[in-house]
This record gives C-alpha cells, structure tokens and sequence, in this order.
C-alpha cells in the first residue's frame, strides 16, 4: 500500500530503513515485547530469531533506489544545502507509491511496495521516478545513478543527534565511515527468504546464494571508479568503503551455521553505535556513543540504561552485512546504475536468479564452484570480494560466472512474466557488459564522467 502522507525529508534509510517486503514492524507488532520495558539476552535471542527469515513460498519483490541529485548545467558542483532541502521537500510532497527518503548526504532513495510481480514492481518505480524527476527538472536538477560520489568534501546536510552519533562512531574506524553516509548510493533489492523446507527455493539455500552469488553481483554492476584514494584503480569504490567501515558491522555472518543461529549472534554481539536519548528528552538531546560495546554487552551490564526491545530494533538498523535478514533478504551490494532504465537490470536479474527455480540452480551451482575456490572467509573481506570490488568483470573468473548467471536470468525472464521493456534492457546490458567483460565503470575515463552523464563508450 502507498504511504498515507509524504515522507519527512528529514528521515534516513541509512539508519531507519524502510521495508520493501513488509507492511508492519515486527518488532513493534501487538505480539511483540514492549519497547520501553527492560531486554533479558534470552528474550534478545528470541525476538532477533523469530524475525529474521520470514518463510513461506517466495512471492513478492521490492527494490530501495538511492540516488544522487546534482545541478542539470554544473554536475560537478556541489548543491548549496537549501537547494537540496527544497527538491527533498518538492518531492517528498507527490503523491508516490513508493516511500521516499533521505540519506545523510541528500542522496535521494525510493523504496517501493511489495510487489507480486517484477512487472508491477518496476511499473511502479517508473512511476515515480517519473514523477520525482519532473519535480527536480523544474528545479533545474537531475537524478544521476553512480555508487560514490566523486565530490570533495563530502557534506552531511541532516544533523540530527542520531547522524551526529553515527558520525562519531564511523570516524573511530576511519574516513569510510563518512563516505558512506554522505556519497554512496545504491540498488537493494529485496527478495522473500523462501520456503522452511530445504530445496532450490528454501530459505537456507537463498541464504547461501545471496553470499555465494554476491561477488559477482559486485562486479557485473560495479559502478563506483576511484582515480585516486585508497580505492584508486577500483571498479566498485563503494565496495571498499563498506568494507572498510568498522570490524563487524558490514561482515557477513558464517555460512557454516544454521541462518537464524548464525544471525542472531552476530546481530547480538557486534558492537552498539549509539544509545539513543530518554524517552521525552528535548529532541537535540545528544545520544551517547559507546566505546566496544556488544549490544549483548549492553543486556549483561544494564549500562549505560537498560537495554529494550526498541533499542534492538534500532540496533539491528545500524548493521550492514551485504546481505541483511529482515524476514525477506535484502541485497546490499549493488552500486547504483546509470540511465533511467539501468537500475531494472539488477532488479530483474536477482528476481530472475533467486525465484526461478531453474535459474536459482545453476546460480547456486556456478558461485559456489567460483567461491569455495577462493576458501571461506566472509564476505566482504575475502578475496573473492575484493577482486570483484577491484577488477570487475575484467577478472575472467568472475565474468564466466556471470556470464552463466545473466544467461540463465535472461531464460527465465520470459517464465516469470517480464515485459518486452525488462528483456530487452537486460539482454542489452547482458551483451554490452558481460559478455564483453567490462562493468559499468569501465564505459567512464574519469568518474566526474558519470556526473554529467557522458561516459566514453568503447
């Protein structure tokens, strides 16, 4: 269902993110704890396990689109923040189908509903896509699909306590911290966890697969080119600003335990980012922002406040894993893509690779044979991941890999319903890109190219 008012611009999916896959919180659902009551680790364990993987038979699709909003003449231009806070509010005015939100450094994301199909879930990101960029043409500005931004500095325009918290913390680990709320974007697309029962569709294998599959996600849409920085040379920058966020917080759990255990301990004992303000405190009350505490920890030592139901729940919003339980799986790990069209690739290829079960199969098949060859170290920070995030699909292991993943999507799309529109934008990018051994990255000399639109094509 579409909201029931415009979303405040002032809100983040950074921290609070919406959830393409679900109409409620769970916990915050009337069969759930209080919020405000004090947590046992026993009922944290339960609450985290009872949430995670919501099975049943895969059904619905959503896709979270971040964008960045730059002048239409002077792209390379920061925007002054004002400018940026009235297209925020210009947009977040329409009347959208999808909820519409804002990240720290007023990157513009929509998350769409749940959608039963892949033709009704891009029809409505089309939808108002169409209508945000009317909005932001009339202001003179422009939605452009890149994973990092190449402007310097970076700027936070929102200046919550929650972000000033997140800010502090991030900083202890170094500057990705700040690149990430502030110049990253994004394509997430959310699919159900799948069936209780093990089989292609069942939520133990669609676990696996999205982290097996992962790197070759990385790389077929690697979007983010570095000319200089740590990641200089890197197709997928952005890859290694979430790799290099903090220990833990963007690390996948271990794949050799059963999903809900393996999940709920590590959700419990990565360490807290902030404890939030007193319930009727002054709303610029500072939060506080804990030195290498658990948010296990925090339940053990009922310091520096007992810990809830509602601070677990913000918790589990502050971890970032490439690939992140919230009942359905949400993908994290694709850069956003150029064009107007080029984010419906990603979206109907993992549609295609994780709910057709002929295509799931030869996924699963094709990424485990590439993974297990590079051993078992989680993702992102495993070498597997990292020539993905570097090379693209200039490693010719990971570009045989996706070329039989991409032809496999590209056979099951017409199974799954895919309009003419879907195909055929997929089997372009499939031959432009993938057959070819090159990334998105790799259309553009220079990533301030991409700011402006004019790649230079081979």
């Amino acid at each position: 269902m579409p909201p029931d008012a415009p979303t405040s611009h002032t809100s983040s999916s950074a921290l609070n993110p919406p959830n393409p896959l679900s109409s409620h919180n769970p916990l915050s659902s009337p069969n759930s704890l209080s919020t405000t009551t004090p947590l046992s680790e026993t009922e944290a364990e339960e609450l985290i396990h009872g949430i995670c993987f919501k099975t049943g038979p895969p059904r619905v699709l959503g896709a979270e689109l971040e964008w960045l909003v730059l002048d239409a003449e002077r792209p390379g231009l920061p925007l002054a923040p004002e400018r940026l806070t009235a297209a925020h509010e210009a947009a977040g005015a329409l009347p959208l189908h999808s909820r519409l939100t804002v990240e720290p450094g007023g990157q513009l994301e929509l998350s769409s509903t749940p959608a039963d199909s892949l033709s009704a879930c891009v029809d409505g990101l089309q939808a108002d896509l169409t209508a945000v960029r009317g909005v932001l043409r009339a202001q003179g500005l422009v939605l452009r699909g890149l994973g990092q931004d190449p402007r310097r500095p970076y700027r936070r325009l929102l200046t919550d306590p929650r972000y000033e918290a997140m800010e502090r913390y991030l900083d202890r680990a170094g500057p990705a911290g700040r690149a990430m709320m502030c110049a990253s974007a994004s394509v997430q697309v959310c699919v159900d966890a799948g069936h209780e029962e093990p089989g292609p569709l069942g939520h133990g294998r669609r676990w696996r697969l999205a982290h097996l599959l992962g790197a070759v996600l990385v790389a077929a849409f690697a979007n983010s080119p570095a000319v200089d920085g740590p990641y200089a040379g890197w197709r997928c920058a952005r890859q290694g600003v979430w790799e290099d966020l903090d220990t833990g917080r963007s690390l996948a759990p271990p794949l050799d335990i059963e999903p809900r255990a393996a999940w709920t301990r590590h959700a419990l004992d990565t360490r807290v980012m902030c404890v939030r303000a007193p319930e009727g405190a002054p709303e610029d009350t500072p939060w506080t922002v804990p030195e290498g505490l658990t948010f296990r920890d925090w339940i053990r030592t009922g310091g520096p406040r007992p810990a809830t139901a509602g601070d677990l729940e913000y918790h589990l919003t502050t971890l970032f894993p490439p690939v992140r339980p919230r009942g359905h799986l949400e993908l994290r790990m694709i850069d956003a893509q150029p064009g107007d069209d080029g984010w419906l690739v990603p979206v109907a290829v993992v549609h295609a690779l994780f709910d057709d079960p002929e295509a799931a199969e030869t996924a699963y098949r094709v990424s485990k044979a590439l993974a297990d060859s590079y051993g078992p170290h989680p993702a992102p920070r495993n070498p597997l991941w990292r020539s993905a995030a570097r090379a693209g699909l200039a490693d010719p292991e990971l570009r045989s890999a996706a070329t039989a993943c991409f032809l496999a999507a590209a056979e099951a799309l017409p199974r799954l319903g895919a309009s003419d529109l879907v195909r055929d934008t997929v089997a372009e990018f499939t031959e432009r890109h993938v057959l070819a051994g090159r990334s998105p990255a790799d259309d553009h000399a220079h990533p301030r190219q991409q700011l402006s639109g004019k790649g230079t094509r081979p």
